[in-house]
């Protein structure tokens, strides 16, 4: 649906042009609402809003245990990140420190999670710009990442494996076998992608100069993850605020200076080489035996072996499941680096056995902010790739 306005672009009329809501955001929840002179757009607004799921607001009538199903959903494509910045501000809050083995393992799969999501944004952003083989080639491999949480939760996506205190369940034997042949194979796999696309020259016709966005006004918008880095911007929280022992591991920040399209495209191809490199360094120093949650009586599950055997602890599972546990009044702020950038959780405790506040700060809702500058000056095809090369989840953004 299109309407003419008497506003004048220089000498022509603007047209003002709706498009969406549509797929790009997922599941069809984002308009942009377009103000055109010809093909190149003059102003682009975002409306959101379509499907707002209420996820902080209903957290406050759950306890902190059953809240961690909520984070799954905030961003369906990297559920374990999500899980882990909510139960890292809750152990913040609790003063609980995660047995080592716990930290390496929520270390390996969360790197594992953030491969599995760059391969969806890889294969989907290709897709929509005419690639249609490497999005068959991406979720391939992310077949494979998905088989592994499977193995060990129960479940392809909506895992919920990370819980207050360490992981929902022991690993089974074996586990790490699938992961090492997916780290033996993947480099080749990535190695495929780039031979089709980085040097392609439809596609680099297609993101190269495309919806340029410099370090300054990456910045004043609060952008975070590649598209900062794709500006030039060395900022990750695994470096700058370390967690769950990532002080440990050796890795590098990928970063560009062209701050367009293609050099988005190539900061996320470069984070998942990256990625294989923590998970390789990860795999040693994660014992086949040992705690995979911290001890503590009355916040922690006791072990199913012991609830058959001692009331104490079949009471303590008791209590937990049905009232919950109560950390300390106060408030903690939580950062991790999700797939898409800077992800907080504000989590805010009275007393009870239910949390009083929590804030997500999502990095896609903050990333959609830029859509503007990416796309204003730009033809109206390149609006695809300025979209997706901002890689925003709306149920982060309508969380």
């Amino acid at each position: 649906m299109t309407t003419t306005v008497q506003t004048a672009v220089g000498t022509a009329e603007a047209m003002v042009l709706n498009m969406g809501p549509q797929h790009p955001s997922t599941h069809g929840v984002l308009r942009v609402l377009l103000e055109l002179n010809g093909e190149t757009v003059v102003k682009a607004r975002s409306e959101i809003g379509y499907l707002h799921t209420g996820i902080e607001k209903s957290c406050e009538a759950l306890t902190y245990s059953q809240a961690i199903t909520l984070t799954d959903r905030i961003d369906y494509l990297a559920p374990l990140s999500n899980n882990l910045g909510y139960c890292l501000a809750v152990e913040k809050l609790l003063g609980i420190e995660v047995p080592k083995r716990a930290q390496y393992i929520r270390v390996l799969l969360t790197e594992l999670t953030r491969i599995a999501s760059h391969l969806v944004w890889l294969g989907t952003h290709a897709m929509d710009l005419g690639a249609v083989s490497v999005m068959l080639y991406c979720f391939r491999e992310r077949e494979q990442i998905l088989k592994i949480l499977e193995l060990l939760s129960g479940q392809r996506m909506m895992t919920s494996y990370f819980r207050i205190g360490g992981l929902a369940l022991q690993p089974p034997p074996g586990w790490l076998d699938p992961v090492q042949r997916f780290t033996d194979m993947q480099p080749s796999r990535i190695d495929d992608y780039e031979e089709l696309l980085t040097h392609n020259r439809i596609w680099e016709s297609r993101t190269r100069g495309i919806g340029v966005l410099n370090a300054k006004d990456a910045i004043a918008l609060g952008v975070s993850g590649p598209m900062l880095r794709a500006s030039g911007v060395a900022y990750d929280v695994r470096k700058f605020f370390p967690y769950s022992s990532y002080e440990e591991f050796e890795f590098e920040v990928p970063t560009r200076t062209e701050s367009d399209c293609y050099a988005r495209y190539l900061v996320r191809v470069a984070e998942m080489r990256e990625s294989l490199k923590i998970v390789r360094q990860a795999m040693p120093l994660i014992a086949p035996e040992g705690p995979f949650k911290a001890d503590v009586p009355g916040i922690i599950p006791p072990p199913r072996e012991e609830m058959k055997t001692e009331m104490e602890a079949l009471i303590y599972h008791f209590k937990i499941f049905t009232e919950g546990f109560a950390p300390p009044p106060g408030e903690v702020y939580q950062r991790i680096e999700s797939p898409r950038g800077e992800l907080g959780f504000f989590v805010v405790s009275d007393g009870s056995a239910k949390p009083c506040r929590v804030k997500v700060r999502a990095p896609s809702f903050v990333n959609l902010q830029a859509l503007p500058q990416l796309a204003e000056g730009s033809l109206v095809a390149d609006l695809i790739a300025c979209i997706g090369t901002t890689d925003i989840v709306l149920g982060e953004v309508d969380r």
